[in-house]
């Protein structure tokens, strides 16, 4: 199976809901491709699973346990489990989320 993917093949937006595209998932890890027309967001919510969020392009903001980080382009953010977050899109926003097992405890992460 191929397993390449060219974002702007990929990549879409719609103005009335976020577009969460599954590219490829295995027992450990889901990938999938978030993307987040300009102004929408994703309400503050929790997973039981680490995560990452791997910026492909746009900007935003992502409020994760109460702190801003800003999202552009390039930027990698590990979230972990049960850590409160949300995401605003402040222009169209792509990203590649990684939903991995939660593996012992979060805090061995740098």
């Amino acid at each position: 199976k191929n397993t390449t993917i060219h974002w702007p093949d990929v990549i879409e937006y719609s103005q009335t809901q976020v577009k969460s595209k599954i590219l490829l998932e295995d027992r450990n890890c889901r990938y999938s491709l978030i993307s987040i027309a300009v102004g929408m967001h994703i309400a503050e919510h929790s997973s039981s699973r680490n995560a990452t969020v791997n910026v492909i392009e746009g900007q935003g903001v992502l409020t994760l346990e109460g702190t801003e980080i800003v999202l552009q382009s390039g930027v990698f953010v590990f979230v972990p489990a049960t850590a409160r977050h949300a995401i605003k899109a402040v222009t169209n926003l792509a990203f590649l989320l990684t939903l991995s097992e939660q593996v012992g405890d979060s805090n061995n992460y740098p």
